[in-house]
């Protein structure tokens, strides 16, 4: 299924009931006074973040959510009954933003995440509360109050532990391809990968991560050019960047660009859409070794390396003849593990 990240829906709370106008009328009772109920309270809207959904092209179909609206209240004081909440399940990793004023609602990161976006309206007052010593037989009572209605923009950005980025043809998807069970589109054209891919490394058991392709960047991308800037929001939840380069660029899409060139680009795009893109930690991968002698890929890498000032983890592969991609994964495997002992030492001292 194609990945739809963006969807506009509109959430409607149920109205509250109004309160009713109700005396007591019963045998040998003849002033029983009043005893009108309260409304009920209008159900509410809730988002529920669901890690079994992937995508948000449901919203495609159903825009439209209402919840139930509160019962009227009736006489003898009964009061009407509450409406029904309805519960919108997401995926986790959407985020959830107020059209009409921009602001971020909320973001659902975890599995069971509940939030809040319309809050159904206060049931009204029944007459049995306007009595008094002066006014024994009121007949006035208060309607329901309006639910809250929004209009909600939904964003989804993948939950993905290593990202890979790159210009068009770089081989990022026959990287994803040859390091996990994912079967991303591949063929001889720039922009072949339209929507991410999501891909499971298992480096042995019960240990494993995510890893995201996004379609190609190119210059420009952060104002809109290309089909990846839209994605680029992917990036922001990654721990860890691979970036691909092709070290033999005549052969690919990125003609006349050398590779040391194509680096400073997409580091330039990454800084104009969010500094803290370029700060990540960030690995080069030198891809399509295979087109060229073993000696010449070496020293075009290294002389990439060397034109760049290049100083951390760097990586020579094939990735369509899976050369030199599993070291990359075990180190990346490494990497997270020293990320959660450092973690696990902070906490320790802090404690």
């Amino acid at each position: 299924m194609k990945l739809v990240d963006e969807a506009e829906i509109q959430v409607i709370a149920g109205n509250g009931g109004n309160g009713c106008v109700g005396f007591r009328r019963e045998k040998f009772i003849p002033l029983g006074g009043p005893d009108g109920g309260d409304g009920g309270n209008g159900g509410s809207v809730w988002l529920q973040a669901d890690e079994n959904l992937n995508t948000l092209v449901d919203f495609r179909h159903e825009r439209i959510f209402k919840a139930q609206r509160g019962e009227n209240g009736m006489g003898r004081q009964m009061y009407g009954k509450g409406g029904e909440d309805r519960v919108i399940t997401v995926p986790v990793g959407t985020v959830v933003m107020n059209v009409d004023t921009d602001e971020v609602i909320g973001d659902m990161t975890r599995h069971g995440d509940r939030l809040l976006v319309a809050k159904g309206g206060k049931g009204g007052l029944g007459n049995m509360h306007f009595k008094s010593s002066t006014n024994r037989s009121p007949r006035q009572a208060l309607p329901g109050e309006e639910g809250e209605q929004r209009l909600l923009k939904l964003e989804l950005k993948l939950l993905a532990d290593v990202g890979l980025l790159g210009f068009p043809n770089a081989g990022k998807s026959t990287f994803i391809r040859a390091v996990s069970a994912a079967t991303p589109k591949v063929a001889d054209y720039p922009f072949t990968t339209l929507y991410p891919n999501l891909g499971v490394v298992s480096v042995e058991a019960h240990r494993s991560f995510v890893i995201a392709d996004i379609p190609g960047l190119i210059e420009g991308a952060a104002e809109g050019a290309g089909l990846g800037a839209q994605f680029l929001r992917h990036l922001q939840r990654t721990r860890l960047l691979l970036h691909l380069v092709d070290v033999s660029p005549m052969e690919g899409g990125v003609e006349g660009v050398s590779p040391a060139e194509q680096v400073r680009l997409l580091e330039r795009e990454l800084e104009r859409h969010d500094p803290e893109l370029l700060a990540k930690p960030r690995w080069l991968v030198l891809n399509k070794a295979d087109l060229m002698f073993e000696d010449e890929a070496r020293t075009a890498a290294e002389q990439v390396i060397a034109e760049l000032g290049w100083t951390g983890p760097w990586y020579l592969v094939s990735a369509l003849g899976r050369e030199g991609t599993w070291p990359i994964m075990k180190d990346v495997m490494a990497f997270f593990d020293r990320q959660r002992e450092e973690a696990a030492e902070q906490a320790a001292n802090a404690s």
